[in-house]
């Protein structure tokens, strides 16, 4: 472990962002939509004003993607790495695009998404800023909420931001369309300049994910973003045990 520190407080001094983005791929998410997910993200990433956000300063972004569906199950899909070079890009974008579903068949568990990525954070390299992306097509349905994450783990130096994708049958309902977006403004942003973002489907997921990350890349406000120490997800229960 000391190794791994070392490495990240050497190579990763002048980091500016430190950004985690978390894949919904619960039991509401088909496999069609799945692959619309997988190679819209990975579009996204690739788009030329979203490269030219990444690189516009010679300090780099790093990088750290996740799936996410029940209370314990996570994936990640692609480990912390420094996007220095449009190759490094291109393979990161390709690993989200080809990397297969890890399950398809549990809920939505929201919180528990959100504790995974701030364990993910805390063995981040050291950047100045740190934002986790979460997208999602429904509330959370098992385990705890939220609320409850923001209560159990150190989220006051790092950014949440939200993409809502309206799935097929809500897009037509104003009234559904609005509640996801409302519960995601309430209940799952946080920080500085947090935003939501909404896809109208799965099919627009590229365009919208694409917005947000020039939106997120492009001015980094407020505060510094120090990277704490752990890891490992199963400290989720321990930490709501201990006074979440």
């Amino acid at each position: 472990m000391a190794g791994i520190a070392t490495f990240w407080s050497q190579s990763a001094a002048a980091c500016r962002l430190a950004l985690v983005l978390a894949m919904d791929v619960s039991s509401s998410v088909s496999a069609q939509e799945d692959a619309l997910q997988r190679s819209g993200l990975s579009a996204a990433l690739m788009a030329p004003q979203v490269q030219a956000a990444l690189f516009a300063t010679d300090d780099p972004v790093a990088l750290a993607v996740f799936e996410w569906s029940g209370r314990y199950n996570q994936l990640v899909v692609q480990d912390w790495i420094l996007i220095d070079s449009l190759s490094t890009l291109a393979g990161v974008a390709n690993r989200i695009a080809t990397t297969p579903r890890s399950h398809d068949d549990f809920p939505t568990a929201l919180g528990y998404a959100l504790g995974y990525a701030a364990t993910m954070l805390r063995r981040a390299p050291v950047c100045d800023f740190q934002k986790i992306d979460v997208s999602g097509d429904g509330r959370n349905n098992e385990g705890f909420d939220p609320s409850r994450a923001y209560g159990a783990f150190a989220f006051d130096r790092i950014t949440v931001n939200g993409l809502v994708i309206n799935v097929p049958e809500d897009i037509d309902t104003r009234e559904a369309q609005d509640d996801l977006v409302d519960y995601y403004t309430r209940e799952v942003i946080r920080g500085p300049s947090a935003f939501v973002e909404v896809a109208d489907g799965f099919e627009d997921f590229a365009r919208a994910m694409e917005a947000k990350l020039i939106r997120e890349l492009g001015v980094l406000m407020l505060g510094q973003n120090n990277a704490p120490h752990q890891s490992d997800v199963q400290m989720i229960d321990q930490n709501l045990a201990d006074g979440g």
